[in-house]
């Protein structure tokens, strides 16, 4: 199957429609509650914040610069926006980075009626808890080191900036959610990274499509689950050696 970033969108698309199918329903819950909580409470400490913000403003603004406010309303919307959704997203995959393990050793064997190695269960989830965060850790602080230049460019530099922003998080995603049926079978992060590049559309295909649903209210809550779901079904379709284009 040819690389492209129609390809990418159509399996985290796809990825959705693998949550509606049976027996996944259990393995499904977890993340979504997750989901739910981390951008539940980032919403409503993001407003929060921004209304003392804003308080604060207009308390100390002289009258005559009260225009500026109208100004500053929309960039520190963005800002709000950018931070809240991709750093809780952060969050949020690695609080439910092991149940996504498990979700997508269950979408695996769903698609190709095979098992990824041993059957993992919740006994194997709980052993294997300790190593699961600390990946989740190391592409955590991956993505802060390089997510601070891209910030800045995205705030210093108009079109541009956001728009290496918008692609960074992209990339970014890919390799958050890829990362849970690759590791189930024992690519480490710098393989992954690697066996993503040589995708690159494929890649931003799917991550752009999953960032652009992670902005939009309510769809962002099974935007966990349904790109973990739809990443599964990338590797064994097209990342995988011995599939159709791996």
């Amino acid at each position: 199957m040819p690389s492209n970033p129609v390809n990418g969108a159509l399996y985290m698309l796809g990825g959705i429609r693998l949550l509606m199918r049976p027996g996944l329903k259990r393995y499904v819950l977890i993340p979504l509650l997750v989901n739910i909580l981390v951008f539940g409470g980032g919403i409503w400490l993001g407003a929060a914040g921004f209304e003392h913000l804003m308080n604060r403003m207009q308390a100390n603004i002289p009258s005559w610069l009260a225009w500026v406010e109208w100004l500053l309303w929309p960039l520190f919307s963005v800002a709000v926006l950018v931070i809240v959704f991709y750093s809780f997203t952060l969050v949020a995959n690695l609080i439910a980075a092991p149940f996504n393990g498990v979700l997508a050793e269950k979408v695996e064997r769903l698609i190709t009626g095979q098992s990824v190695g041993d059957d993992m269960g919740w006994a194997t989830l709980l052993r294997e808890l300790p190593a699961t965060l600390g990946d989740e850790v190391r592409k955590l602080l991956y993505a802060v080191i390089w997510s601070l230049p891209f910030l800045i460019l995205a705030f210093v530099v108009p079109v541009i900036g956001p728009l290496l922003w918008f692609l960074f998080s992209a990339w970014m995603l890919t390799l958050e959610y890829a990362d849970f049926p690759m590791g189930n079978h024992g690519l480490k992060f710098r393989q992954m990274r690697s066996t993503l590049r040589r995708r690159r559309l494929l890649s931003f295909g799917f991550g752009a499509t999953t960032a652009a649903l992670t902005a939009i209210p309510v769809v962002n809550f099974i935007v966990m689950p349904a790109a973990v779901a739809g990443a599964t079904l990338m590797w064994v379709r097209e990342l995988q050696p011995g599939s159709d284009d791996g």
